[in-house]
């Protein structure tokens, strides 16, 4: 499944992959904040083949998608669904560092909003964050997510289905 926007294509992560998530799952700037960081670049090429087969809304499972430009093709991170049971997905996202910043992870994030509480209809997504990452948590405020609970690590964000669907259409407004 491909889901293509203004500026990113999202895909399957594909054996060809494995240097690059190696490379931006590994830079400091993204792993410390992340539950998973490859040793190798055979560890990713374990990680990729992993999702060999892994369909949207399998229950437990993660289903990772690449996050590619779409003019070049090139990987530059990978956003991943967790379907926890029927009602909710928790999500995740990475991004190398010379990719942030410019609303790339929003592009993707939205998208995949759309796909799981409009297509799935699932009725919440929750985010896990490490509470100094500062920018996702800005980036999930900014995306109408809300903090459940106090100042927990990791940090919890929740949409609901009604809040998300409920907002103007224009991403600008959201």
């Amino acid at each position: 499944m491909e889901i293509v926007t203004a500026r990113l294509r999202l895909d399957a992560l594909c054996r060809e992959d494995a240097e690059a998530l190696f490379r931006y799952r590994g830079d400091p700037a993204v792993s410390r904040y992340q539950g998973w960081k490859p040793a190798s670049v055979t560890d990713a090429e374990h990680f990729i083949e992993a999702q060999d087969g892994v369909a949207p809304d399998t229950l437990g499972a993660w289903w990772q998608r690449a996050i590619r430009l779409r003019d070049t093709d090139a990987l530059i991170g990978d956003l991943g669904l967790h379907f926890l049971d029927d009602a909710t997905v928790e999500l995740g996202i990475s991004l190398a560092p010379a990719y942030q910043g410019q609303g790339l992870a929003r592009e993707a994030v939205e998208v995949m909003l759309d796909f799981v509480l409009g297509g799935l209809r699932k009725q919440r997504v929750i985010a896990l964050v490490d509470p100094r990452n500062t920018p996702c948590i800005r980036l999930l405020e900014g995306l109408g997510m809300r903090r459940a609970g106090g100042q927990a690590d990791p940090v919890m964000f929740v949409l609901r289905a009604g809040e998300w669907l409920a907002a103007p259409d224009d991403a600008s407004d959201r």
